[in-house]
This record gives C-alpha cells, sequence and structure tokens, in this order.
C-alpha cells in the first residue's frame, strides 16, 4: 500500500478556491438571475453535490487510505442528517419574513459563504482544543447527549425575528428600510446606507446555521479527530443540503419525527465519545447506526401522515 499523501496548507488553500470557484459558476452562470429554483432542478443540484462528494471519498482512499474516505462519507451523512433540521428553520425564517421564492437562492448562497468561514473557524479551534486537552472529547459527548435528551423532548419553536439579539443589535447599529430594494443587501435611506430586509434574513439564517453548527461540529469529532476530514464532509454536507433545500420545502410535513431521530444520533455519537476509553465503536458501525436511526424516523414519519390522509 502506497505511504499516505500528508495534508498541506496546499491542500486546504485548494479545496476552498475549488468550492470557491463552483458556487462562482453557481451564482454567476447557472443562477445569474434571481428565479424560482424548480424542485426537479434542486434533486439534480443535489445528485451533483453528492456525486462530487463521493468522488473526493474515492479520491481520499487513494491518497489517505480507506479508513479516512469512510470517516470521510460517515461524518458526511451525520452532518447532513442533522443539517434536516436546519432545512426546517430555514423555511420558517423565510415565511416569517415574507421571502420570495426566486429570492431565496441567492440568501442561500451568501449564507454558504459565511458558513465556510464560521464553519472553519469552529472546527479549527475544536480540533485545536482536542489536541492539546483530551478531555475536550467527553465534554463534547456530555454535550451531545444533554442536547440529544433536550431536542428529544422539545418541539420546533416558533421564528421570532423580534427575540434574535443579532437582528437586535443590527438595528441598534445600523439603519434598517422597511422595504426590499431589488435582491440587495444595502440601500440608501435618508442619505445613509442602511440594511434591507434581505439583510436581516441572511443574519438570521447565519445565526441559525452557527447555533446548528454548534451542535453538528463535535458530533463529526466523534467520528474523527482530523480536522481537514471534519471541514470537508462539513461544507460538502451544507452544499448539498442547501440544494435540496428547494426539493424538500414542500415535504416539510413528512419530517414529524425527525427531530426525535436527531436526538437519538446525538445522543448515540455522544455516547460513542465516552465510550471511547473502553470500547472503539468501528465507522462502519457508527454509518449504519445513525443511518438506521434516520431512516427509522423517516419512515415512521410518513406513515404517520400517510394514516392521516385515509381518516
Amino acid at each position: 500500500m502506497p505511504a499516505r499523501v500528508p495534508v498541506t496548507f496546499w491542500h486546504w488553500a485548494g479545496f476552498i478556491c475549488v468550492i470557491l470557484v463552483l458556487l462562482a459558476l453557481d451564482l454567476g452562470v447557472f443562477h445569474r438571475s434571481s428565479r424560482v429554483i424548480k424542485p426537479k432542478e434542486a434533486l439534480l443540484w443535489s445528485a451533483a453535490w453528492f456525486f462530487l462528494a463521493m468522488l473526493f471519498a474515492r479520491g481520499l482512499s487513494v491518497w489517505r487510505g480507506p479508513d479516512e474516505s469512510l470517516e470521510f462519507v460517515t461524518g458526511y451523512f451525520v452532518e447532513f442528517s442533522l443539517s434536516l433540521d436546519n432545512v426546517v428553520a430555514i423555511a420558517l425564517i423565510f415565511t416569517s419574513f415574507g421571502v420570495a421564492a426566486r429570492q431565496q437562492h441567492r440568501l442561500l448562497f451568501w449564507g454558504i459563504l459565511g458558513a465556510l468561514v464560521l464553519r472553519g473557524t469552529m472546527i479549527g479551534l475544536g480540533a485545536t482544543l482536542i489536541q492539546t486537552f483530551r478531555w475536550v472529547l467527553y465534554l463534547m459527548g456530555v454535550f451531545l447527549i444533554f442536547t440529544g435528551l433536550k431536542w428529544g423532548f422539545s418541539k420546533q419553536a416558533a421564528v421570532s425575528p423580534a427575540n434574535n439579539p443579532v437582528l437586535r443589535l443590527a438595528r441598534k447599529i445600523f439603519p434598517v428600510s422597511s422595504d426590499c430594494d431589488g435582491d440587495k443587501f444595502l440601500t440608501w435611506m435618508n442619505g445613509r446606507r442602511a440594511l434591507t430586509p434581505l439583510a436581516l434574513v441572511l443574519l438570521m439564517v447565519e445565526t441559525t446555521d452557527l447555533v446548528f453548527a454548534v451542535d453538528s461540529i463535535p458530533a463529526i469529532f466523534a467520528v474523527t479527530q482530523n480536522a481537514f476530514i471534519v471541514f470537508t464532509s462539513n461544507i460538502f454536507a451544507i452544499l448539498g443540503l442547501r440544494s435540496l433545500y428547494f426539493a424538500m420545502t414542500g415535504a416539510i410535513q413528512y419530517f414529524r419525527f425527525l427531530k426525535a431521530g436527531l436526538a437519538g444520533v446525538l445522543i448515540f455519537v455522544g455516547t460513542k465519545m465516552l465510550a471511547a476509553p473502553w470500547y472503539a465503536v468501528p465507522t462502519s458501525l457508527s454509518l449504519a447506526v445513525v443511518a438506521a436511526i434516520i431512516a427509522l424516523s423517516m419512515g415512521l414519519s410518513i406513515l404517520a401522515v400517510q394514516r392521516e390522509k385515509r381518516t
């Protein structure tokens, strides 16, 4: 077996540059003008991102070995699963603000750029803490179990822009226009630069993503402590999921038991972290357990909706 190729700064830079080029093609070529994204197109884009993710996993298998490739696929699936709830939250945000369907792709695009920076910073900080203080892993495990239990007994909270501290701070610092100015995030009001309502929506999307990242990133550290694998699996997952958003929004009623399933995933990976000193759960088993939990929660959701339609 050939020696592993060490991960260097240039691999990080190359990956980020490729993602930025793909995003530039997405917004600058394929979605240059604001329009409604049809479900069929959304599914095709999601399939394209999934294909690229699996191609990257294949490259990892050759470049770094099959173990890291499996860690990437498992991390990808864990992040994708946990971010499904984020899709529901984003849909509620867009509904709360009355965002037009044609403007939603642009908002999600800029949201992904923000996620690249925020998640990259969180992953770098998390990896540094784990390397310096090994006990941080066990702290993450306890946090994930606690969060999983909280998710299991909570309902989807209503979106309340008035109670969002980031939006309140933004309104205090910047003037905010009451009307949108096309697809712009900034406009002129009384001779001054002002935020548009779309800018507030973008801030809320970013803060919501940050909240979800606090749960999902530690979960991937339960699979691997390799920061490069954590980051790349995270980014591929949210890119595919944001594309899938436009196909999923019409089927949110089928996510009834998703939150309970995600709670089960968090409890499982948290327990895996705490049990690591005594038993190392194989990555393949972790992938199978997470897939089974999500499949069960979605299957029960579909059955519940079909039962209601028959009554």
